[in-house]
């Protein structure tokens, strides 16, 4: 093998490894999150987290990206750490599926035209043909990553092809035969394996590359054996790098991981080759091929999960004699990791349910503002300042996480749009927790100045607040459930509030003019009722921005235009019925 033989060797090994990264990061925007998500509501039996982890591992092809998402889980209180031990058993089995698509290219077709077609050169060109169509003249992004999984499929088939070509020559090599002949040691194997998989942390790639190197007929089966162990354990160096800033538990699952990965290594081989010194298996004389290492692989992780599943609970009482520390109280900000923004779909997903709970807040700080009316309490006006801190707190964080999900690669057109959306929702829900404080604060200023408004205006005021606060629980209730059709009661809702201002205000002018008010209490009267139509125009933007997020073919003004002027969603039928609803006397 000369110069130019390992140039091009390393060159299909590019191809290879960067087609595998394509073909995962398309399969990831494809699930869009929701393969993540179906861990994340994971229950207890581990039989179901097996299935799960299995299901996960298959189609994103990635154990090592199945556990940092499971240390991410882990870490932010979404899971516990007992769950996690079915999960990473079923990750274990599901990184197999890769090595029996990359064994497809020791099929020999020149007996068959049906063999023929299922070889990789014949059908990866017509793949990557239509995923390039796909990715020039298709308009839905779901094709768009379509067309990207079958790219990178191309890539890294033909990469796995250039490598075979370039290492053909190998088989009649005395001195890579000698090399290999050092690696039927099985500690040799092991360690060489677990070493070039910590390297490339990927065991999927690292048993392509062994498949590659088996189809030159240069590799013997007692080789490929031990280095296959190896590549099992190697993968687990992703997850233990990405806990190191992680917390206790977060720690204990990427080392749950690799105790679990030795110690089906030590019971395999000691079962394996303790089999072999006594019967002789016929098989391990002869030259691996990529299907056999294929079976082989499977057939080992197959093994683990009988050995392992059993003894999930041992491993965690094992960690947890490792990894000495308290459990952490599940932080409030935690599903915010940043592990997530290698998953942006489920990143964005994750900020929104705190976006949500982050209105949940500042709509408990409006409606404890507006109970200051009848009853005046300097606790509660305390507790609405308090929660107005706490909102305060969560802007802050998910805006500082959005910037960060926005600026991820992987991040598709749909997701990058909610994104951008959610950074406009949150900053209106820290509006409305503003409105709440300023509204407890007028009412302090009624307190301390001794002062009181009139039956009247007491009955108008009473009638805007209900008013604002159901326009801010139909906009809660809007975003978490995103239901579109709901959203559209809310700008006839706002109109109403609207109009209720202003009437509210001619009734003022009236009670002055007939001396049953002051001017002192009109000026505290004035300000209670901006802010109450200041809440009502940011529920009327939330509430747009959740239609621009489900349908995403408008612009907010073209919106508001439509449904003032051109009676839009029931527009008028709706605002009468709120008019009647919140009549003043």
């Amino acid at each position: 093998m000369d110069l130019f033989s390992c140039l091009t060797m390393l060159g299909g090994l590019a191809l290879f490894l960067y087609g595998m990264d394509v073909m995962g990061d398309g399969l990831k925007k494809l699930a869009g999150g929701k393969l993540e998500r179906i861990l994340e509501k994971l229950t207890s039996n581990n039989f179901k987290g097996f299935l799960l982890g299995f299901f996960v591992t298959a189609v994103i092809q990635s154990s090592s990206a199945t556990i940092v998402m499971l240390v991410g889980f882990v870490n932010s209180g979404i899971l516990k750490l007992s769950q996690s031990m079915g999960i990473i058993i079923g990750a274990n089995l599901g990184t197999t599926v890769t090595s029996w698509i990359l064994s497809l290219t020791g099929i020999d077709g020149k007996s068959s035209f049906f063999l023929q077609l299922l070889k990789p050169s014949s059908f990866t060109p017509v793949l990557a043909v239509i995923g390039i169509c796909f990715l020039m003249f298709a308009k839905s992004n779901k094709k768009k990553d379509l067309g990207t999984i079958l790219i990178g499929f191309g890539v890294l088939m033909f990469g796995m092809d250039i490598m075979s070509d370039a290492v053909s020559g190998l088989k009649d090599s005395e001195q890579f035969q000698q090399v290999l002949v050092m690696f039927e040691n099985p500690v040799m194997g092991i360690l060489v394996g677990t070493i070039l998989t910590a390297i490339i942390q990927s065991s999927s790639a690292s048993v392509g590359i062994l498949q590659a190197l088996a189809v030159t007929g240069a590799i013997p089966f007692a080789t490929a054996v031990p280095v296959i162990l190896g590549c099992n354990i190697g993968t687990t160096v992703t997850g233990i790098l990405s806990s190191l800033n992680g917390n206790a538990d977060a720690k204990r699952v990427s080392l749950a991981a690799l105790y679990m990965k030795v110690f089906s290594v030590i019971v395999f081989c000691l079962a394996f080759y303790g089999w072999n010194s006594f019967v002789g298996f016929g098989f391990m004389e002869g030259t691996a091929t990529p299907v056999s290492i294929a079976i082989f692989h499977t057939l080992h992780n197959v093994f683990s999960v009988f050995v392992l599943l059993p003894l999930s609970k041992l491993f965690v009482k094992l960690v947890m004699v490792s990894v000495k520390g308290k459990n952490t109280e599940s932080d409030l900000f935690g599903a915010l990791d940043e592990r997530f923004l290698s998953v942006p779909a489920f990143a964005v997903e994750k900020s929104s349910d705190l976006v949500c709970d982050m209105f949940e807040k500042a709509t408990q700080g409006l409606r404890l503002s507006t109970t200051l009316l009848k009853d005046f309490n300097s606790h509660i006006s305390d507790q609405v300042r308090e929660l107005e801190n706490e909102v305060d707190k969560f802007e802050d964080k998910i805006n500082t996480y959005l910037v960060k999900v926005s600026g991820s690669p992987n991040l598709s057109e749909a997701d990058s749009k909610k994104a951008s959306e959610l950074l406009h929702v949150i900053g209106d829900i820290e509006r409305i927790s503003d409105h709440s404080v300023n509204i407890a604060d007028a009412f302090t200023e009624l307190d301390d100045k001794e002062l009181k408004f009139s039956d009247a205006a007491m009955h108008d005021l009473e009638i805007i607040s209900n008013a604002v606060n159901e326009i801010v629980d139909i906009s809660l209730k809007v975003l978490r459930t995103q239901d579109v059709a709901l959203a559209t009661k809310v700008e006839p809702l706002e109109q109403v509030i609207d109009r209720l201002k202003r009437k509210i205000k001619d009734n003022h002018i009236v009670r002055l003019r007939q001396g049953d008010c002051t001017a002192e209490m009109g000026f505290i009267l004035s300000d209670l009722l901006t802010n109450f139509e200041r809440v009502a125009d940011h529920c009327s933007n939330i509430a747009v921005c959740v239609i621009e997020i489900q349908l995403g073919n408008f612009e907010t003004h073209a919106y508001l235009r439509g449904v003032k002027r051109n009676g839009e969603n029931n527009f008028a039928e709706q605002y009468e019925d709120y008019k009647k609803k919140y009549a003043l006397n």
